[in-house]
């Protein structure tokens, strides 16, 4: 059986094992589909994703992404980890500054900018659609949000890959403070068919301009130390709400010190077109002994 490489990646960390974890399997064209998912729910880790030739001859690279219980058409730090090892790995290269990633999704393009530890990925996210604004959107809202202070922007409901319930708390110390209900959370994102509840402030700082808290207790996360998907959701929700606002041409985010964590995203508004990413780093690269058939 041969061994396959396998790297570990710490993911929009703005400092060592602020980001998010991922797994990125680098070989495993023959594994089935019950084979990976073993093998992630062994990580345990929030995503596993496996990188394999494109079958579409746009596609630079194909992954597929699997969390301990299923695998998924798309998600943020997985598809910007993912990309950061195809290039380290000498798996492809940019065309014209861009990869594009083929998922269950479709092929999305991601931004290059840099090379080695200062290399920098934006990924342009599956469309986004605002399904739903208001307080009265759901009747289960208001539970969710007991507690804190409204910001300017209604709740909203916004879809793209991912499904997130996106709301804003008046100021950067409520949000940070806030001890939210995980429970009326949880019946929120089983309700609507969500991830769950991603939370934001503004902030006045000069290294960031919003403060963003993610639940995505619809997959059994209490709270997220950097959510890609979700920020690329909000995104689109301050630059369709606020088009000439100071936040509508882009901002950096800070997420997870909430939980221990320090992760730094970065948002780019091109028009309608919103890039999200940030940096990786492989902290662990090595070889996988590990059955590539199923065994149950």
């Amino acid at each position: 059986m041969a061994l396959l490489r396998y790297l570990h990646l710490d993911v929009f960390a703005a400092t060592p094992g602020g980001g998010n974890h991922l797994g990125v399997v680098i070989g495993a064209d023959c594994w089935d589909t019950p084979a990976m998912q073993r093998f992630a729910r062994w990580t345990a880790l929030v995503e596993t994703t496996f990188l394999l030739p494109a079958s579409d001859p746009q596609a630079s690279y194909r992954v597929r992404i699997f969390t301990p219980h299923k695998e998924i058409p798309f998600a943020g730090h997985p598809s910007i980890g993912s990309a950061h090892v195809a290039l380290a790995c000498g798996l492809t290269t940019p065309r014209d500054g861009l990869l594009w990633q083929e998922c269950g999704a479709g092929v999305l393009p991601i931004l290059v900018a840099g090379n080695g530890a200062d290399r920098e990925l934006l990924l342009q996210s599956p469309g986004e659609r605002i399904l739903e604004t208001g307080m009265d959107a759901h009747p289960l809202l208001a539970a969710c949000l007991a507690g804190v202070e409204p910001g300017a922007l209604a709740p909203a409901l916004v879809d793209g890959g991912r499904r997130w319930w996106l709301a804003e708390v008046a100021d950067e110390a409520s949000l940070r403070r806030w001890q939210p209900d995980h429970a009326a959370i949880l019946a929120l994102a089983q309700a609507s068919d969500s991830m769950g509840l991603c939370a934001f402030a503004r902030s006045s700082g000069s290294d960031f301009q919003l403060a963003v808290r993610a639940f995505p207790a619809g997959v059994g996360i209490v709270e997220d130390p950097a959510s890609g998907a979700a920020n690329g959701l909000l995104a689109a929700y301050i630059a369709h709400a606020e088009p000439q606002g100071s936040l509508a041409r882009g901002y950096a985010v800070s997420q997870g010190r909430e939980i221990g964590h320090d992760a730094r995203l970065r948002v780019h508004i091109d028009g309608a077109v919103i890039w999200t990413g940030g940096h990786s780093h492989i902290v662990i690269d090595g070889t996988l002994d590990w059955p590539g058939s199923d065994l149950r």
